[in-house]
């Protein structure tokens, strides 16, 4: 017989218990089923708290202070004898942040009387939801409800010639888990992913190459920014390849020859390890019967409104298995609204175009809006100004001046349409610009607003002032 909730959530990643913890919130009686394992037994928190973005931020933090200890700290008069890095500590620390984290999720539900189920949830007709164990491989549990919200995630693309071993050929999670510095490693693909695991082993000495199959660098990001960020990826000794096409990679003995070509030229590079980060796709393996009358997009995304329900009343989707960029936060507030629409709360649309996003890189990348590229497309006339760190007293202080921010506002209404950012903790600052573009600020508005002194925020009010020629702390 099945068990009836008010809610059944499908995936416990950011998307799903942000969702899960709002709708027990507002009173309705809720299931979350998940199938991530660790030893066994079921865990929550999804792709992002296991083996995504938390893992790989206290990698990047671990690497940075390393590469610091190395490079830095002497400009600073502090005196350090030649470091070493520690792999096994260093993963542990990681390892124990995650449970931290996770079991912080379990806290939650329990709090909030949420229900979890742990095994392979799967969409069935009218709203019945199976739960397969997934030792045994047998449904353990069926579920149904009023409302279903899907929030099943993403998972690594694998290219058929370069398919996962784990070993020498590694996805994104195991990039994560390596139990020491390979001497050389290579990485398939330059976007987020790639650019961040391939900082963090880069920092931790390994010799690193990514093959990006695309002429432009960052091609979503602000053009000068990007023009930055490879000057400085390349002054700290991260090789990029633009134009690379990776054709095959072949073993022998216990290294890798990758073949790719450039430039109408054929290239062979040996390696240590091979890791093929060419994004993610949504997770929808075996989750919807062919009777349940959900239906997918052109591009294997979950088909939603702007509200994220779809075709079939009371069946919701959010995060990375629908359409938008794939980010965490993105993904809870979806959760958010989803939940207050089936509380009566009423319906809230996501505005995509205020979406932050962020590359967790030393220095960070940090945009929200558009891009100078997108509004000469759109034949949108703008104004534009930026202001460098390097006229930042506190970035100075820090020993962090490279970098800047800039900021793109309309022509006309002075309505900031876009801004974007590389220095360190430009991901702190960002906040203050979504926030400014959710409510319709004006480059003035946030050119007149105090900013502590001294304070990195304060290059982005400059930055704003910069639009109508009126920046104080630069010429």
């Amino acid at each position: 017989m099945a068990k009836n909730f008010d809610v059944i959530v499908i995936g416990a990643g950011p998307a799903g218990y942000v969702a899960a913890i709002r709708c027990a919130q507002l009173g309705l009686s809720t299931a979350c089923i998940d199938q991530w394992e660790v030893d066994g037994k079921g865990v929550l928190g999804g792709t992002c708290l296991n083996v995504g973005c938390i893992p790989s931020k206290a990698l990047l933090e671990t690497a940075d202070l390393f590469h610091k200890a190395q490079h830095k700290m002497q400009g600073h008069g502090i005196k350090v004898s030649k470091p070493s890095i520690d792999i096994a500590a260093m993963q542990a620390r990681k390892q124990e942040l995650v449970q931290k984290l996770t079991g912080g999720v379990a806290q939650l539900f329990k709090a909030h009387k949420i229900t979890a189920f742990y095994g392979h949830g799967r969409l069935m007709a009218d709203k019945n939801v199976t739960v397969v164990d997934s030792k045994t491989n047998k449904v353990s549990d069926t579920l149904t409800a009023k409302d279903i919200i899907i929030a099943t995630g993403s998972t690594p693309i694998e290219l058929g010639s370069m398919p996962f071993d784990h070993k020498s050929i590694l996805d994104s999670e195991d990039l994560l888990a390596l139990d020491a510095v390979p001497k050389k490693l290579t990485i398939v693909g330059a976007g987020v992913i790639g650019l961040e695991l391939g900082s963090v082993w880069n920092n931790l000495g390994s010799d690193v190459t990514l093959l990006e199959a695309t002429d432009k660098f960052l091609p979503m990001a602000e053009p000068a920014i990007a023009r930055e960020a490879a000057r400085v990826f390349k002054a700290d000794g991260l090789k990029v390849e633009l134009g690379a096409m990776v054709k095959k990679a072949t073993k022998s003995g216990k290294s890798l020859t990758v073949e790719y070509e450039q430039g109408g030229k054929t290239h062979k590079i040996k390696t240590d390890k091979l890791a093929v980060l060419v994004g993610r796709k949504p997770n929808t393996v075996d989750l919807l019967a062919p009777d349940c009358g959900v239906d997918l997009d052109e591009r294997g995304c979950i088909a939603v409104d702007e509200y994220c329900q779809t075709k079939v009343p009371g069946i919701w989707a959010i995060g990375d298995v629908v359409r938008g960029p794939m980010l965490a936060h993105k993904g809870s507030e979806e959760g958010v609204h989803v939940a207050e629409a089936i509380a009566g709360k009423g319906k809230h649309a996501l505005d995509l175009n205020c979406v932050p996003s962020v590359i967790y890189t030393h220095p960070e990348i940090s945009w929200v809006g558009k891009t100078e590229t997108e509004l000469k497309e759109a034949g949108v006339a703008y104004n534009s100004a930026n202001f460098p760190f390097a006229a930042s007293g506190r970035a100075l202080a820090s020993g962090s001046g490279s970098g800047q921010i800039r900021v793109l506002a309309d022509k006309q209404t002075d309505r900031i349409l876009g801004v974007h950012m590389i220095g360190e903790h430009t991901s702190e600052i960002l906040a203050e610009a979504v926030f400014a573009m959710q409510y319709q600020a004006s480059a003035e508005d946030l050119g007149r607003t105090i900013h502590a002194h001294p304070t990195l925020s304060e290059a982005l009010k400059e930055a704003a002032l910069g639009i109508s020629k009126s920046a104080i702390h630069k010429k």
